[in-house]
């Protein structure tokens, strides 16, 4: 079932994103008298099709993508066949440049213009539910194994980020920090303030998938939340606000602890002491032996929220759009100078479906659509033939220099671009198989 709720939910997010984008070309071909032929979200073989005016609308059975086909345009079909005649008036190639422009950027604005109109109703709608400093200040972090290694110990209390005050937590490991070189915690420990170094390739580490989700947490105490029916949890009396203060007589305050303990005596009996109410239990427990007992954590923390008018949401929602931006223009440079992996760091569909997840909740699935809303902008915008930045770069070209590229060398491009787009799809796809085989 989780696998479907993930393809249903890739799937709904693509068509949404790519109808938009093909839309914002034809609609805009169509403003300035262009002859569009056909309109397609999803690949051939067509799923079904209907004729209004001059245009053919169709659903293809492949949903990775769609297409515009315009009149008298070299494009992804290679259709070249009317390129020998004189332009009809009617003809992508026989408008204006600037109007050709206009129609090659109508796909990316449509999509950055989708992508902050989401940002700003999550904004609106949501608001922002966060762990402040003060826990921080309060308890200090735990330091998984890739934590140590950069340096931080469990019980540290992070008190800046580069050297910048910061009010949440998530703040200290956001990719403004993380895609940023020679970015540095300022950390107070046992009293006394110490500089630590975030090395440049450490977000490249985060994406490895045998590596936690990040590599520290806040301290926390908790409390027992979900028991699981018939688990070795349930058979040993565990109740839900349950607080389990020790283990084999071992004081415990943090989760944090309580895991460790559990990774340590895997397939083990243990006491657990437990306060129940105002009363204090000793409980009989065996641990998996996968250091577990079946029962789902209460973090007992006290969160911060905050609502915004929906003045205040459309700055705010514009700028963690444009910020997505931003982040894929700092993460292609960390590639480019090696300090992050691009087979760690590119997803395919089966990546992108992996981060919608098994579970359908609203506010995640627009929040992944905007940011793919933005990602798809940026990636259109890049000078690739084939893409829409390929064909600016050409129109570009014109406007400036007043001679147009031959309809030959335009063709060219495009094959290469198609060649370059469809390798690049398939390494995306592969590299996403291989990161879900168990050897790898």
């Amino acid at each position: 079932m989780e696998t479907i709720i993930m393809i249903a939910q890739l799937l709904l997010g693509l068509s949404i994103l790519v109808g938009l984008h093909e839309a914002g070309h034809m609609l805009a071909a169509k403003a300035f008298g262009m002859r569009v032929e056909q309109y397609a979200i999803g690949f051939p073989p067509k799923i079904f099709k209907f004729k209004y005016g001059e245009t053919e609308y169709s659903l293809g059975a492949i949903p990775l993508g769609g297409f515009v086909k315009i009149s008298g345009m070299i494009d992804e079909s290679l259709d070249t066949k009317s390129l020998d005649k004189e332009p009809e008036p009617y003809e992508f190639r026989a408008k204006p440049a600037w109007q050709r422009l206009i129609v090659m950027l109508g796909g990316i604005i449509v999509n950055v213009i989708t992508g902050i109109v989401i940002f700003i109703f999550l904004q609106y709608g949501y608001g922002e539910t966060y762990m402040s400093k003060d826990i921080i200040m309060e308890n200090g972090i735990y330091a998984y194994d890739l934590g140590q290694d950069v340096g931080l110990k469990t019980g540290d209390k992070i008190i800046a980020v580069n050297g910048q005050d910061y009010e949440r937590v998530n703040e200290l490991t956001s990719t403004d920090v993380l895609l940023t070189s020679d970015s540095y915690y300022t950390v107070l420990r046992d009293g006394e303030e110490i500089i630590v170094p975030i090395p440049n390739d450490l977000i490249g580490k985060l994406s490895d998938k045998n590596t936690p989700v990040d590599f520290f947490d806040p301290l926390y105490e908790f409390k027992v939340g979900n028991v699981l029916p018939q688990s070795n949890a349930d058979m040993a009396g565990l109740q839900p606000d349950d607080q389990i203060i020790a283990v084999n007589g071992e004081s415990i305050r943090y989760f944090q602890q309580f895991g460790e303990k559990l990774e340590d005596l895997k397939g083990e009996e243990i006491t657990l002491t437990v306060k129940r109410l105002e009363s204090t239990e000793q409980l009989t427990a065996r641990v998996t032996d996968e250091g577990t007992l079946g029962f789902n954590a209460t973090p007992a923390l006290d969160l911060s929220h905050q609502d915004f008018t929906f003045a205040e949401s459309i700055p705010l929602g514009t700028q963690k759009a444009f910020n997505v931006v931003w982040v894929n223009i700092k993460a292609f440079g960390k590639i480019f100078k090696g300090e992050v992996s691009a087979s760690e760091s590119l997803s395919g569909p089966i990546g992108i479906a992996q981060i919608f997840g098994g579970e359908w909740i609203w506010q995640k699935f627009w929040t992944i659509t905007g940011l793919l809303s933005m990602v798809l902008a940026f990636m259109n915008f890049l000078p690739i033939p084939a893409l829409d930045g390929g064909h600016v770069v050409f129109i570009t070209y014109e406007m400036i220099s007043g001679r147009k590229p031959s309809d030959k060398f335009l063709e060219n491009a495009q094959k290469v671009g198609m060649v370059l787009l469809l390798g690049l799809m398939g390494f995306a796809i592969f590299n996403d198989i291989w990161k879900i085989l168990p050897w790898s």
